[in-house]
């Protein structure tokens, strides 16, 4: 999409709301996948084993899942520029503890509270997007706020692990505390109130556990719930112990990862607003399928890696991420179509606390199954591998229905006669 494209679709404003969204995802998306760079560098440093470093990614995730849960009931009881607002400082807090942290437990506990706040910020930011953009181009927009991945796999991870080699592991945590401040003041000095949703809460006024409790009730919330968690543990498998897999057993160097990461990175950042125009243009479920597909294929290649050369590693790497950011840009913008406005803060919520604890139950079955002996290669790395296609498929499966239910949605909606105007933002 050109800037001339990009300007007639939305406002300035409305892209100053997605250039923050995708900054402070950004950050929150770099504290989390900076610890599997750091894994090989942590398990050396602290001498810990690859059991109790799957605990650390672990932590993270448990908590943030318990911390999103708990949150959904009241999700859509505030203005969700100030619930934002309130999850992010706590998450640059713990992020600076994570800095500070000096052993294994210390770490692991700096970790939780990290999680406690930055697992609530995605749905926060995902409830944000389906309020503000109507779905024939919030995939687009999905595009854009998902490239903080590939800016964090560009710039943040070889940044990271640069600073990491050179200084300590604990630079990184403290890099992400440094730029996320400002991001912060920013959204809170120039972000409007978002709160239209309050004005239907008051009329379907109801407490934060019983909205929650109407909210997980509902068969078709529940569907979207349990493809959530398929999907989740069968894209999570494979990343926690896939930096040490090229290090101990395709015999990529340490200092060789930057390069691995930066060139993943910013093949994905050509690929993701691709994906999102394409996905808009061409029907969701169809990109999504074709991006299983391929990811399948290409993680039964990597898995069954041997000593291979950088070239070829970095290569594959960009055809798998190309088949991932397939799947997960379709998938995330249908599941902002299921829920109502009313409903919409606590099921992204409670979406979120589902693909936190599955990312930790994915990282605690990764640990159990994966084994090293001394710093020899990690044995069972194909296992994860082959589990995790068997999900992509089955949660496929499950994705069809989903999208089914939000083509049917879609269509009694155009029918009805409109109560709001297409342009919800402000210009």
């Amino acid at each position: 999409m050109t800037d001339q494209q990009t300007k007639k679709i939305f406002t300035r404003y409305q892209m100053f709301i997605i250039a923050v969204l995708a900054f402070i995802q950004f950050t929150v998306i770099l504290d989390f996948i900076i610890i599997a760079p750091l894994g090989a560098l942590l398990m050396k440093v602290l001498d810990i084993t690859p059991g109790q470093f799957g605990s650390i990614v672990s932590a993270y995730a448990f908590s943030a899942g318990i911390a999103g849960f708990l949150a959904a009931g009241f999700a859509d009881k505030y203005d969700r520029k100030k619930f934002l607002l309130f999850f992010y400082a706590g998450f640059i807090f713990g992020t600076f503890l994570c800095g500070i942290a000096t052993s294994f437990y210390f770490l692991l506990i700096a970790r939780i509270i990290t999680g406690i706040f930055g697992g609530v910020i995605a749905s926060v930011s995902l409830a944000i997007v389906a309020d503000l953009f109507p779905l024939n181009v919030r995939s687009r927009v999905m595009g854009f706020v998902q490239m903080s991945f590939a800016v964090a796999q560009v710039a943040g991870i070889p940044l990271g692990i640069y600073l990491a080699n050179i200084i300590g592991w604990h630079a990184p945590f403290m890099m992400i505390v440094g730029i996320g401040i400002p991001a912060g003041i920013a959204m809170m000095k120039l972000v409007r109130p978002i709160d239209e949703h309050l004005s239907m809460q008051s009329a379907v006024s109801s407490g934060a556990f019983v909205h929650l409790r109407n909210t997980l009730s509902q068969k078709h919330y529940v569907t979207a719930f349990i493809t959530t968690a398929l999907l989740t543990i069968g894209g999570f498998l494979m990343m926690p112990f896939s930096s040490a897999f090229l290090v101990f057993n395709v015999a990529i160097s340490q200092d060789q990862l930057p390069l691995v990461f930066m060139f993943t990175g910013l093949s994905t950042i050509i690929i993701l607003p691709i994906v999102g125009r394409i996905s808009d243009s061409i029907g969701k479920i169809s990109v999504f399928t074709a991006g299983t597909v391929l990811a399948a294929i290409m993680i039964a290649i990597y898995v069954n890696l041997g000593v291979t050369p950088l070239w070829e590693v970095i290569l594959i790497n960009v055809i798998l991420f190309a088949g991932m950011m397939s799947r997960m840009i379709p998938a995330t913008t249908l599941m902002t179509a299921v829920p109502e406005l009313v409903d919409r803060g606590a099921f992204m919520s409670v979406s979120s606390s589902l693909q936190q604890v599955s990312g930790g139950i994915a990282s605690v079955i990764a640990g159990m199954i994966i084994v090293q002996s001394g710093t020899g290669p990690l044995e069972h790395y194909d296992i994860l591998g082959y589990a995790c296609i068997t999900l992509m498929f089955v949660g496929a499966g499950m994705m069809y229905f989903i999208n089914k239910h939000v083509e049917e949605k879609t269509k009694l909606s155009s029918s009805a006669p409109a109560s709001l105007p297409q342009t919800e933002l402000p210009h």
